[in-house]
């Protein structure tokens, strides 16, 4: 059995060496890549800067170009910030969604036990009450105008 569990340990071993092995040279070669792309958009750049300043002037040319990178960074933040409030929302909602199913799942866990204790009946039908009452709740339909969520 050892001898098994030796062999099958090389053999994962050396897969997952392969393995690290394939990512890092991945990894090499879209570096490598990305730095290419970067020098040749950099260059890009310039040859537009140097078309706009044969028929701007090299100040004129200047500031639009510092202007329109200015323009394109408070873009970004703008759009990072409204996305990073929706996704904030919606993780929100999800969690309190989990939280209710929790709680529902544990109530009804729980209720075999409280009524036995309780003495039979007596606290379990408004439980099932409470409980039905709230699934309603959740899943009523809402009116199109209607900015309450309860």
């Amino acid at each position: 059995m050892q001898m098994l569990a030796t062999i099958l340990a090389s053999v994962v071993s050396g897969e997952a060496t392969e393995a690290i092995g394939r990512a890092r040279r991945t990894a090499v070669a879209y570096l490598i890549a990305g730095l290419f792309a970067f020098c040749g958009a950099v260059f890009l750049l310039v040859a537009g800067y140097i078309a706009a300043a044969r028929e701007l002037g090299p100040l004129p040319a200047a500031l639009w170009f510092g202007g329109g990178f200015v323009l394109l960074a408070v873009l970004v933040i703008v759009i990072h910030s409204i996305s990073t409030s929706v996704r904030k929302r919606r993780i929100a909602k999800r969690r309190e969604t989990e939280m209710k199913a929790v709680a529902s799942a544990a109530a009804i866990a729980m209720l075999p036990v409280v009524a036995s204790r309780v003495g039979g009946l007596g606290l379990v039908v408004p439980a099932v009450a409470a409980l039905a009452w709230a699934v309603y709740r959740e899943n009523k339909s809402r009116k199109p105008g209607d900015t309450d969520p309860r």
